[in-house]
């Protein structure tokens, strides 16, 4: 493609004025899909390599002893991820910490927000089963997402009204200022239309990728554009039907490589060049589902290993094999959970907790004689790698 052909695709740059006179342009993408169309040729290869890792990976799905077990702990580990990708330094255990009502070791709010996070994933999926991804619907993700102290003052739930830019101090140096307020609804309701509009022959792949992009250049809210945006391609994926079951989030590879991400995002508003996008896109989704993959097959060889070595302990009795079961769900927990979730007396949870220790399969991690958190190690050392807060 030539790069007159690509030049065809970029938005306009639209004069606008701020508060004190200051003049700045705005950037109004062009409408889904890129006209002229995607070069597909170059992208076929990398679209049938990620169709086959993410068959791969649904294919777990089904071996899996627990599937629900593997969903519940993978959307905390994107929410982590989504969230650092913002600034927030909360990790996993934090946010397993919080859920088992015990102090974290993260700024509060932090953690707050990614449990936020959670809750917009699941609202969003339970919604999808019988609703349909809209505008109203995306509004309604969003005041999940927001229902924190940070969010409530961000119009949660709410288009927003007024100006919004990236980097900078102001609209009139900032790295990029998305459409103006009263461009808008017009942007939001062309991307609507792109998602169900049924003579876009395009894999569901490549339509989440454009849609990524284009929600984020529209930036529609105050806060909350770049988590809700890694959300819908989850969400797109599931509702195109190319996943079974929400096991795909691409939060770490963007983490990992944020400013080629970063960079990505620009080029495709300053060179209308989608091509490159897609690849690097694609390539996220063959490494995240193979690494998603890899994981699973981790925790099952870990489960099946621990409770081999319990086993052959000559201590495999009731309880420690429900205590086992129960931090499968709960990796970091306390003896009240154990007690009330595998209905057993605290002398058999506190027994039972013991043998685990004394097999190295549980870790107590506060040293202290009462109100003792337990943590089922080397299951967090697995669900955690790559959620180390950003530090650079």
């Amino acid at each position: 493609m030539t790069a007159e052909q690509e030049n065809g695709r970029i938005g306009q740059l639209v004069k606008c004025s701020a508060v004190g006179g200051e003049y700045y342009t705005a950037y109004v993408p062009k409408n889904l899909p890129p006209v002229p169309p995607l070069a597909m040729d170059d992208l076929y290869p990398l679209l049938d390599q990620a169709s086959t890792a993410i068959g791969r990976l649904d294919g777990m799905s089904m071996v899996l002893p627990d599937p629900s077990l593997f969903i519940y702990m993978y959307v905390r580990k994107e929410a982590v991820l989504s969230s650092q990708i913002e600034g927030t330094q909360s990790s996993l255990s934090d946010l397993l910490l919080f859920e088992t009502e015990e102090a974290p070791g993260a700024p509060m709010d932090d953690v707050t927000e990614v449990s936020c996070y959670v809750a917009a994933m699941g609202y969003g999926l339970e919604r999808l089963k019988d609703f349909p991804m809209s505008l109203r619907l995306i509004r309604e993700i969003h005041a999940e997402l927001m229902n924190n102290a940070r969010g409530g003052n961000k119009m949660p739930g709410d288009f927003r009204t007024s100006q919004n830019w990236i980097g900078g101090s102001r609209p009139g140096n900032a790295r990029f200022v998305p459409p103006p307020p009263e461009q808008l609804m017009e942007c939001m309701g062309a991307f609507e239309i792109f998602l169900h509009d049924e003579n876009v022959k395009l894999p569901a792949l490549v339509k989440a990728a454009l849609a990524h992009v284009q929600f984020e250049t529209i930036h529609p809210f105050l806060d909350g554009n770049g988590r809700l945006g890694r959300l819908l391609i989850t969400f797109i994926l599931c509702m195109e039907g190319v996943l079974k079951e929400p096991l795909l989030y691409l939060s770490l590879y963007f983490k990992a490589n944020r400013q080629e991400y970063y960079d990505h995002l620009q080029s495709v508003r300053e060179t209308g060049d989608w091509e490159s996008w897609i690849k690097f896109f694609l390539t996220g989704v063959i490494e995240t589902a193979t690494q998603a993959t890899e994981t699973a097959q981790a925790i099952i060889a870990l489960f099946n290993a621990d409770r081999a070595t319990v086993e052959a302990s000559g201590k495999s009795t009731a309880g420690v094999l429900s205590v086992h079961r129960f931090l499968q769900h709960h990796p970091i927990t306390n003896t009240t959970k154990i007690k009330v979730g595998c209905n057993i007396s605290l002398p058999t949870v506190l027994r039972s907790l013991a043998t685990l220790e004394a097999l190295s399969v549980v870790q107590e991690l506060t040293g202290k004689d009462r109100n003792k958190i337990f943590a089922y190690h080397e299951y967090l050392t697995i669900l955690s790698k790559g959620t180390e807060p950003i530090t650079a």
